[in-house]
């Protein structure tokens, strides 16, 4: 894998032979949806604004307006529908860009990207979501429920190195340099219900979980909650840090996060080996991307 350059992680830099080794590995041609689908006022983290969808032109308000898109010539009453979204990139299944979070009193994210050079009034301009890469890797789904023999993981439940190893193991499944690892928490099995959402949310991996991915050379890792790593961390280190997992694998090493990303079929098909296929909207200013990723096997 070559070194990776400010605005791209390593999952941008992944050779020929790497894209065809996880084209391969899909023997049944079965596909699972890793995304649920995105409402107006659906379910969001507290912090981001609400997801919104509001008719833009309707075949009655074409008619009404006595507008003519196509010209005078339309004896068959031709109309259209047109939609407005509002909502953050980070609105159901999605992955986060490099320019996602800062951290210090320059408010820096990965590759030295800094306000005062980078930030403009249509959003950053290093490291933003125009710069993210397809992802076809090999995905591995470590499903800790599953392991713990639970329905769904308590809120804020910690995932450490030690458990995510086991949970491999009892898998019988390996996680390889160039993988994207995506943890079940069962959070999203409750979904849409968010009284029930709430009383398993921010389980997740720490940073002792973060350094074991690290050291096998991931190049992302996802999971079904809004926060992917736990909340509120177990250590927060000093200076304290809200999210340490964020800034160890996305400021520091350009390791891309999933969040919201669906695996209760998966889980209960027990798949942990997969083709894993996202393709993210390259929006310039954007500090992610809504997705609808796939699994297939």
């Amino acid at each position: 894998m070559t070194a990776v350059d400010p605005e791209r992680g390593p999952a941008a830099f992944r050779g020929p032979e790497e894209i065809l080794a996880a084209l391969a590995l899909p023997t049944r041609g079965e596909v699972f949806s890793l995304a649920v689908p995105r409402f107006t006022d659906m379910p969001l983290f507290g912090a981001h604004p609400p997801f919104r969808v509001s008719m833009a032109r309707t075949p009655g308000g074409l008619r009404a307006e006595g507008a003519q898109p196509w010209g005078p010539r339309n004896g068959v009453g031709y109309g259209y529908m047109a939609e407005l979204l509002s909502a953050t990139s980070h609105s159901g299944a999605h992955v986060d860009a490099l320019a996602h979070v800062t951290i210090g009193d320059d408010d820096h994210w990965y590759g030295g990207g800094n306000p005062r050079e980078h930030l403009g009034d249509s959003g950053p301009r290093r490291g933003d979501a125009s710069k993210l890469p397809p992802f076809i890797s090999r995905g591995v789904l470590i499903d800790v429920p599953g392991y713990r023999g639970v329905d769904a993981l308590p809120r804020s439940s910690v995932v450490d190195a030690d458990e995510l190893a086991a949970v491999a193991a009892h898998q019988g499944v390996e996680v390889r340099a160039g993988d994207v690892v995506l943890f079940r928490t069962g959070y999203l099995g409750h979904w849409p219900d968010t009284e029930a959402m709430t009383r398993h949310a921010t389980a997740g991996p720490d940073l002792s979980a973060a350094r074991w991915m690290l050291d096998r050379g991931v190049v992302a890792a996802g999971s079904d909650t809004e926060t992917f790593e736990v909340q509120p961390p177990p250590d927060y280190g000093d200076p304290e840090n809200p999210q340490p997992v964020h800034s160890l694998l996305l400021i520091e090493h350009a390791i891309y996060l999933f969040e919201s990303i669906y695996l209760e079929e998966l889980a209960r098909a027990r798949v942990y080996e997969f083709l894993f296929v996202a393709l993210p909207l390259k929006i310039q200013g954007a500090t992610g991307s809504m997705l609808d990723p796939v699994a297939i096997v």
